[in-house]
């Protein structure tokens, strides 16, 4: 059985077309409802939600369809997709959920889950919840519907979590942070945890109206955050996506580091403690002198499908740590089960504040191959998997590049794209066999 709703990273589309509308979310709450109800009898759920204005409608309707079911809802209001992860585990709650389109525009929406553990869950659950949705619906008498309330101190539990990560024998003070939420769930959050932790903060995208999450801001925009440290003179810049459980960070210079780097720098950074790496885990996308790099240092690396939750399933697997992607998702789970964007950055700075070097120094003869990334809308119902001419091309330009470099395709599991990336010894290689394969695409 195929996934009808779920992606790689829950459901997710625009706001006012299916799934995303108040009438599938109350279906959705009854559904997952039952499905937890065959393990417990009384199940509670936590809900947060990114700064969408959508998301009171949808968390309403959620509320309702969990109610419906005889589940108790606890909710947090705005919080990081990581944050609600830690509070389903601290408060033992059998079921998270996030209502948030992440990196996406306002005008569209989510929904996340994890399990009990603050873990994503597995395809498996997806599958049985999709299967309770096309069942008719079994609605509790009143003696049995379940309760609604509001975790007050969602925030600073979850402020104190982050904090808790750094070292305790380090602090920030000193430096100088711009910090940039995104306009999202992170707003009243990540400053105060640099903040706390004794840096200088400058707070940009922290300015939430309900329409302007990611809008020119965040880690997917990140040249807001790239003028503001060098209008500010900071040693840092800090930019989060619209959940938070992604990260892109800046030094003095206004020099971008992706997630590839950064996973090279905690992996570094444990090295360089004396503790044991046996190896760290990237995506089909990971840059392949990041690669090189660690086994250079004997640490092994294996590459997972694009999604962190994929990175995690490997992670597992193998009994190994460190993860991520380069979008900035970084997975550290002797810290926490899922990625998490603040103490990504925390765990860098860290490693910078051991080092006395600056993150450059880091990474010195880490240089990255050129990558072209070019995203290709698909039109509805286009089979790009039967296109014979871009079969023939990919093949021609795996045959040219050879040892010098790496062809990906893959279609987008959040959006209708498909994302044809070169990566080569030589940029303008790079540029143009991506080229062809776009071209390839479009006919």
């Amino acid at each position: 059985m195929s996934r009808m709703y779920f992606g790689t990273d829950g459901i997710r589309g625009t706001v006012g077309q299916s799934p995303i509308t108040p009438d599938f979310m109350l279906r959705l709450g009854h559904a997952v409802g039952r499905v937890l109800r065959k393990e417990t009898a009384r199940p509670s759920v936590l809900i947060g939600k990114d700064t969408r204005i959508s998301g009171y409608m949808l968390e309403s309707s959620l509320e309702a369809g969990f109610a419906s079911a005889g589940v108790d809802v606890w909710l947090t209001g705005p919080l990081p997709t990581p944050g609600v992860a830690y509070l389903t585990r601290a408060l033992r709650q059998q079921l998270g959920v996030v209502i948030s389109a992440s990196h996406n525009p306002f005008s569209d929406n989510g929904i996340k889950f994890f399990s009990s553990k603050g873990e994503k869950l597995p395809d498996a659950w997806e599958l049985a919840v999709e299967q309770a949705l096309e069942e008719a619906p079994s609605w509790v008498d009143s003696a049995n519907l379940g309760r609604a309330r509001r975790l007050q101190d969602a925030r600073g539990r979850y402020i104190e979590f982050c904090k808790n990560s750094f070292g305790p024998d380090l602090s920030l003070r000193g430096l100088k942070i711009v910090v940039d939420a995104a306009h999202g769930a992170a707003y009243h959050v990540a400053p105060d945890v640099f903040h706390e932790l004794g840096a200088e903060v400058i707070s940009i995208g922290c300015s939430p109206d309900g329409f302007n999450i990611n809008a020119g801001f965040g880690a997917t925009a990140p040249a807001a955050l790239v003028k503001a440290v060098k209008e500010h003179g900071a040693h840092y810049g800090v930019a989060l996506d619209g959940d938070a459980d992604r990260l892109q960070l800046v030094d003095a210079q206004g020099r971008l580091y992706n997630g590839d780097e950064l996973l090279y720098v905690m992996v570094a950074d444990r090295l360089s403690q004396g503790v044991r790496v046996p190896g760290a885990v990237g995506t089909l996308m990971t840059n392949m002198a990041v690669e090189l790099a660690l086994k250079a240092r004997d640490v092994d690396f294996v590459r997972a499908k694009v999604g962190d939750r994929y990175v995690m399933e490997e992670l597992a697997a193998r009994g190994w740590q460190l993860g991520g992607e380069g979008s900035g998702h970084l997975l550290a789970l002797d810290k926490h089960t899922t990625g998490d964007g603040i103490v990504s950055a925390l765990l860098v700075l860290q490693a910078v504040s051991r080092s006395g070097c600056s993150l450059g120094e880091l990474l010195a003869g880490v240089e990255l191959f050129p990558q072209t990334l070019i995203n290709v809308r698909l039109q509805p119902g286009q089979d790009w998997k039967s296109n014979a001419r871009l079969a023939q091309e990919q093949a021609e330009v795996t045959a040219d590049l050879g040892a010098r470099g790496r062809v990906l395709i893959r279609a987008s599991g959040t959006e209708p794209l498909l994302r044809v990336m070169v990566e080569a010894s030589d940029a303008q290689l790079a540029q143009q066999c991506a080229q062809r394969l776009v071209d390839a695409v479009k006919i």
